[in-house]
Parts: structure tokens; C-alpha cells; sequence
């Protein structure tokens, strides 16, 4: 048990000047700030997290609070928290009210979808919990890794256009285009995003995709609905494209390819190699917080 420290103030994503006073129970709502928890070296005093928070097999094991936009104040303050740290978004804004009334102090981490915001997130998670050094640490090792992959990207001679596909229930898929979490990961990854016309997570009529004639797709593992290369490829959307000839399908677990934790170079790297043939990218840095395989 860590024994209560003298209080620190931390500026959170709103704006809101946020007085800290313990750090030994926290409960983390979103998956990157669990994963920089745990990088950070305080795992220990996460005692609840959010249902998108599978990494690392220490976090599965801690109660859930459910899910980041769904919450229900009673379920996270029924774990006993002395400190909340959430990502930005989560809620709903109601729920987030009557937690920032409560006797817990509450932190909203920024989720920019960025090297920068990575660096960021790091460093407010790290503030709140009153180890802004450990945080600068943490933040430089992430920062070498995000440059290290900026320079292996660039000598890549193929830019291939990719599609993200978060659903197809009934049929109906639904695609990342612009200003989203899955179209900042294929910049990363010097892929161009072939619904890039399409703004948000939206339905994607099939003439759009199929003129759009995309390289491969890429889906997330461990969602709800599960998307195999069978169910994709015999989609009307897909089946004329020139993903559909090579069968080529990429599947990454959601928290690693869209969380932008800390791992996002790492997954970054992963994307790109497997979206190109023959693709071939130095290895990043190796990390304790990063050495465990995906779940």
C-alpha cells in the first residue's frame, strides 16, 4: 500500500486544475492510460479498470468497471478509488459530472491521435500520479521509438492503400475515414487510407469502396463481432478489389492498433510490414512494459 502523499494539482484536459491527494487506488478508464500505468512501475495501485483495458495480462485480472462511454458512477466508485484517471471521451458526460462532484478527484488525460499526444498522455498520467520524472522517462523512450519509425517508414518504396473496417453486421460496413484513430495509425505507418473521403466511422456504400480499389483491410481482434478474411472478401464491398485477390487481411488486437498508448510504434511497425510483401523494418527498442504478446 502506498501511503497517501502530500497533495499535488494537475490541469487536466479540461481545463480544470484537479487537487490529488492520494494515488494509492486508482481506477483507469480508457486502455492507454492503463498501459502507461502500468509502464509507469505502478500497476500495483490500479485496483479497477474499463473494459477496453486488456493489456497487460495484470490489467485483465482487475475488476471491470465496464465500458469507457458507458459508465455508471456507482460501479467505479463502488472499487473504493481514491484517484480516477480517464481518457478523454469517456462518459457519458453525465456520469463524468457526478464522479468530478465526488469526494474522488478525477483527471481527464487528453487523446490526441499523435506521436505528440502519445507523449502527452504520458506525461499528464504521470503528473497526476505525482511522478512527472518516471513520466519524462517514459515520454523520451516512446519519443525515440516514434522517430525510429518515422526514419524506417521513409525508406519504404511502396505506399499501398488500405481500408479500416470497424463492423459489417448485415453487411453494412462501417470504415474509418479522416479524422479517425484507425486513419492517424495508417499515416504512421505510411499507408494511404482509401476512405480517406469519408469523414468519421461511417457506412461505406460498395461502388465507394470498390472504386477506392484498396490493398488490404484491416480489422481489429477482440471486439465484438469477429471479422475472418471469409466474411470480409465475401462482402460485395470487397470482392472485386485487389485486397480480395491477395487475401489480404490484417487483423490487430483494437487497443494495440487504435489505443495510442505507448505501444503505438510497436504496432505502427506491425501494420505497416504486414500490409507490404516482403516489407522490412528494423526492430524497435525492446521495453519491459512492452514485451508481453498481445492478448
Amino acid at each position: 500500500m502506498v501511503a497517501p502523499a502530500a497533495a499535488h494539482h494537475v490541469r487536466d484536459a479540461t481545463g480544470r486544475v484537479v487537487e490529488v491527494r492520494d494515488t494509492a487506488r486508482i481506477v483507469a478508464i480508457g486502455s492507454s492510460v492503463t498501459e502507461i500505468l502500468f509502464a509507469l512501475g505502478v500497476g500495483e495501485r490500479v485496483v479497477a479498470v474499463d473494459q477496453t483495458s486488456t493489456y497487460p495480462a495484470a490489467a485483465r485480472a482487475l475488476p471491470n468497471v465496464g465500458y469507457s462511454r458507458t459508465l455508471a458512477p456507482e460501479g467505479v466508485l463502488s472499487v473504493g478509488p481514491s484517484l480516477i484517471i480517464a481518457i478523454e471521451g469517456a462518459g457519458p458526460r453525465e456520469a463524468l459530472e457526478v464522479l468530478e462532484h465526488s469526494s474522488v478527484p478525477v483527471v481527464v488525460v487528453p487523446d490526441a491521435h499523435s506521436a505528440e499526444g502519445v507523449i502527452r498522455k504520458i506525461e499528464m498520467v504521470a503528473a497526476a500520479v505525482g511522478i512527472p520524472r518516471k513520466g519524462a522517462d517514459l515520454a523520451a523512450e516512446v519519443r525515440a521509438d516514434f522517430a525510429q519509425l518515422a526514419r524506417e517508414v521513409a525508406t519504404l518504396r511502396r505506399r499501398p492503400k488500405a481500408v479500416f473496417v470497424l463492423s459489417a453486421a448485415g453487411g453494412n460496413v462501417i470504415v474509418g475515414g479522416s479524422g479517425t484513430s484507425a486513419d492517424a495509425m495508417f499515416r504512421l505507418a505510411a499507408i494511404d487510407n482509401a476512405m480517406a473521403a469519408v469523414k468519421g466511422y461511417k457506412p461505406a456504400g460498395d461502388e465507394v469502396t470498390l472504386s477506392a480499389e484498396p490493398d488490404a483491410v484491416v480489422v481489429m481482434s477482440g471486439g465484438g463481432q469477429a471479422l475472418p478474411a471469409d466474411l470480409i472478401f465475401s462482402l460485395p464491398a470487397f470482392k472485386g478489389t485487389p485486397a480480395a485477390k491477395d487475401k489480404r487481411l490484417v487483423t490487430l488486437p483494437g487497443s494495440y492498433l487504435l489505443g495510442f498508448g505507448p505501444r503505438t510504434p510497436q504496432a505502427a511497425r506491425e501494420l505497416a510490414m504486414a500490409i507490404r510483401t516482403n516489407a522490412r523494418l528494423a526492430p524497435l527498442a525492446k521495453h519491459s512494459w512492452s514485451s508481453e504478446p498481445n492478448p
